[in-house]
C-alpha cells in the first residue's frame, strides 16, 4: 500500500469480476485508495458489485443509471457526503442494443443510436458536470475504449462510432478541465477481454483467436494489465500525461500486416 494511500475515487460501470474496471478498481485498492462504486438500478447488479466492493471496503455502494443526469447528480452527491473531493474517476460504461452487434451498421435504428451513444459517451460528459466540484486539482479521470474507434472491426458496429465519440471527448474534456482544475483526462484503449459486454460482439471469439497471430508480442493481454494501466493513469506517476488514447493491447494497434 502507498500509490494511492489517502487517494479517494469513483468507479462506475462494475459489472461483474471480469469487468475491466474491477481489475482497475482492484489495483487501485491494492495501492490503498478509498473507492465508491455506482450500480445499475436493481437488486441483482447491487448484489453483483456488493459482492465484490464490500470485502474491499468500498465507502460507497450506490445505484446509478447513467442515462440520467439527475441520477448520476444524486449519486455524485452521495459521493460528496462521502468524501469530500476526489482525486479520481473511472468510467467503464458502455451500452448497445444486442441486434445493433449482430446486424450490419447500416441497419442501426435511430433509438438504438441514440441510447447507445448517451450511454456510452455522453455519460462520461455528465459524470464530470455532476462531479465537477468534487475534483480536486489535478485529479484524474480515466474511461475504456477499444480499436474499433479508430479501425473497421467486424461485429462491432455501433460501439466501434460510439468509442470514436467518447476518445474525441477525451481530448474536449482534457482541455476544458485541464484549464480550469488541471485535471487529467485520458483512456484505455484496451485489447480483447472477455467481458459481460464483449460477450454480445458477433465473431469475438475469432477476434480472441487472431491478436495472438499479429500482435508483437504474439500474445493477447490479460485484463490485469489494463488494471495496472489504470493505476498508472489514475496516479501521479501519470501528472504530466493528458487527452492520450493508452493502447494496452500487446501492440495490435501498430500493426499493418
Amino acid at each position: 500500500m502507498g500509490l494511492m494511500k489517502d487517494k479517494k475515487g469513483v468507479i462506475l460501470g462494475v459489472a461483474n469480476d471480469h469487468s475491466l474496471a474491477w481489475f482497475i478498481a482492484h489495483r487501485l485498492h491494492q495501492e490503498g485508495a478509498e473507492l465508491a462504486f455506482n450500480h445499475f438500478p436493481g437488486e441483482k447488479m447491487e448484489r453483483r458489485v456488493r459482492k465484490l466492493a464490500e470485502p474491499i471496503g468500498a465507502k460507497l455502494i450506490a445505484p446509478c443509471n447513467v442515462s440520467s443526469d439527475d441520477e448520476v447528480e444524486t449519486f455524485m452527491n452521495r459521493v460528496g457526503d462521502t468524501f469530500g473531493q476526489i482525486d479520481f474517476l473511472v468510467h467503464a460504461v458502455a451500452f448497445a442494443q444486442r441486434e445493433c452487434l449482430t446486424n450490419r451498421f447500416w441497419e442501426t435504428k435511430r433509438d438504438h443510436f441514440k441510447e447507445a451513444m448517451d450511454i456510452s459517451c455522453y455519460s462520461l460528459i455528465s459524470a464530470c458536470q455532476k462531479g465537477f466540484n468534487l475534483f480536486r486539482e489535478g485529479s484524474a479521470v480515466l474511461t475504456l475504449s477499444y480499436l474499433g474507434a479508430a479501425r473497421f472491426v467486424p461485429g462491432y458496429n455501433i460501439m466501434g462510432v460510439c468509442k470514436a465519440a467518447l476518445e474525441s471527448t477525451v481530448r474536449y474534456l482534457s482541455a476544458d478541465l485541464g484549464d480550469l482544475l488541471r485535471v487529467r483526462v485520458n483512456a484505455i484503449s484496451a485489447g480483447p477481454c472477455r467481458t459481460l459486454s464483449s460477450a454480445g460482439i458477433s465473431g469475438f471469439d475469432k477476434i480472441i483467436e487472431h491478436y495472438p497471430t499479429k500482435s508483437p508480442l504474439r500474445r493477447n493481454i490479460d485484463a490485469d494489465e489494463v488494471g495496472k494501466a489504470g493505476l498508472y493513469l489514475c496516479s501521479e506517476l501519470s501528472s504530466g500525461v493528458t487527452g492520450e488514447i493508452h493502447y494496452v493491447d500487446a501492440g495490435y494497434n501498430m500493426v499493418g500486416w
